[in-house]
């Protein structure tokens, strides 16, 4: 159904606004008014298109963010198996049980590059300590070291893309 603001003076056979001065003519001040009204109905629809657009990219920024925090709590989840074989791996080392150091290798080696292509990496531990990525634990003198430096590492840390999962937990020189 049509408006009958926007129909009323329009010859209704042609749709048109008679001109001035022809029988049924529209005044001036008429045509100013329709005119802006459309000219407001116009950034009306453009505001809310603009709004729609912004919307869109919002939700796809956000839905992308929540894929990345479910990945990030799964390799979260993955990271204690994998302190768990490394010290198996140490315990056979020192046992000098051939074959069950090779299993547990193997299965190190297959989970650890599962979580590198997960986006998983290896904090770097050498140098000085870093309280980004680093947690000391312990601060303590040791001799040739230079105060603040990384001397041992208790526990690797791990980053997910950019992000810090779990910061390596390091003894630091004093």
């Amino acid at each position: 159904m049509t408006d009958p603001k926007l129909t009323r003076g329009t010859d209704p056979e042609t749709g048109s606004v008679p001109r001035e001065g022809s029988e049924g003519s529209v005044p001036e001040d008429r045509i100013a008014e329709l005119e802006r009204e459309r000219d407001e109905y116009l950034d009306s629809l453009k505001r809310l298109k603009a709004e729609f657009d912004n919307f869109r990219k919002r939700t796809a920024r956000e839905s992308a963010a929540q894929s990345a925090r479910a990945g990030e709590a799964l390799v979260k989840e993955l990271l204690p198996v994998l302190d768990d074989l490394e010290r198996a791996l140490v315990a056979a080392e020192k046992h000098e049980e051939a074959k069950l150091e090779e299993g547990v290798r193997l299965v190190h080696r297959s989970l650890a590059d599962v979580l590198v292509r997960a986006g998983l990496s290896e904090i770097e531990t050498d140098g000085g300590f870093d309280p980004h990525v680093h947690e000391a634990l312990l601060a303590q003198p040791v001799e040739g070291a230079e105060p603040g430096s990384v001397v041992e590492v208790l526990q690797k840390g791990y980053r997910l893309g950019d992000r810090v999962l779990r910061p390596a937990r390091v003894v630091v020189a004093q």
